[in-house]
Order: structure tokens, then C-alpha cells, then sequence
């Protein structure tokens, strides 16, 4: 059976102001990071998540979704908007599949290895200095797909290393 769907979409072609978006790259990046977990998800339940024993979906979200001004403002967006559908999929899956979201901030990954080359410039100010690791997302997956957060569905769990508590992760990029 199925019992858990992670939903770890991520696209962002377009690093910069909002405002100068082609609509060729906003619908890559709202496709990818919006309509392709709510399709997942859609097809999860078809498949019969939820239907003989509780069911989870994770969404993989970002930070960003909370942090206006970050030339990724269209990347943050989505994700924004990604959090609102955990919440509302909660509400409508509820009560035999919980949907939860994990924010990462910057993973060392190859998605991130544009901000990763500048080390300690992005990270230096946070307050667990450094970059997060796959291992520190994973662990927080499993911790919202067991039994142990049953209790838990419509929430986003931030994983940042406090990246965000001092302003946005890019800020000490601005001056380089």
C-alpha cells in the first residue's frame, strides 16, 4: 500500500527581480513547485493513500516563503503558496492523511551550489553556521511521517539552522 508521498518539486530558471519574470520561466517554476505536488498528491489518493490506514504527504517547501525581498521572489511565492495548500490539503485529506511541509533553507545540493560557492558569506551570521545537510531534512521527513507526529497535520517545520531569525539568507550577499 501506499502510505507516504513526499512531494520534493523544486524549479527557479529566474534569479531576480520579480517584476523583470518572462512568462515562460513564472510558469516553469509555479508548474514544478505548485501544480506538480497538488497532481502528485491527487494521484496518491487515487491510488488509495489514506484509504486502509492513515496516510502522510510532505511538501518540500523553502524558507523563502516567508522572506519578501530575496532576488528568488518568484521561487519564494511559489513556495508560499505551496504552504497554503499544505494547510488547505490538511483540512481536505483530514483525518486519514495529514499533510505537513518542511522549509529548508540553504541544503547543500546541487540545486543550491550557486549559493553554496559562497561558504561562509551566506552562512557566517546564522546561528548554527553552516549549510544544511540532506541528512538534517530527512530527518525531519521521517520525524512528520511516523506515528510519533500523529498528531501533527497542516504545518510547515522550518529547517534552516535559524538562517532566517537575524533577516533574509541573502543579505550578506548584497555587498559582493
Amino acid at each position: 500500500t501506499l502510505d507516504v508521498l513526499v512531494n520534493n518539486a523544486a524549479a527557479n530558471p529566474h534569479f531576480g527581480p520579480t517584476h523583470s519574470v518572462d512568462y515562460g520561466r513564472w510558469r516553469k517554476i509555479m508548474d514544478v513547485n505548485l501544480w506538480a505536488p497538488l497532481r502528485w498528491t491527487q494521484l496518491a489518493i487515487e491510488e488509495g493513500l489514506g484509504a486502509t490506514r492513515p496516510g502522510s504527504v510532505l511538501m518540500i517547501s523553502s524558507n523563502l516563503a516567508d522572506t519578501p525581498g530575496s532576488p528568488s521572489g518568484v521561487y519564494g511565492m511559489s513556495k508560499a503558496a505551496l504552504n497554503y495548500l499544505t494547510a488547505q490539503l490538511a483540512v481536505e485529506l483530514g483525518p486519514r492523511v495529514r499533510v505537513n511541509g518542511i522549509a529548508p533553507g540553504v541544503v547543500d545540493t546541487q540545486f543550491a551550489k550557486p549559493l553554496v560557492a559562497f561558504g561562509e558569506k551566506v552562512y557566517g551570521r546564522w546561528p548554527v553556521p553552516r549549510f544544511g545537510e540532506p541528512s538534517d531534512v530527512a530527518a525531519a521527513a521521517e520525524f512528520l511521517a511516523a506515528e510519533a507526529s500523529s498528531w501533527i497535520t497542516g504545518q510547515v517545520l522550518t529547517v534552516d539552522g535559524g538562517a532566517l531569525l537575524g533577516g533574509d539568507e541573502f543579505s550578506a550577499l548584497e555587498a559582493t
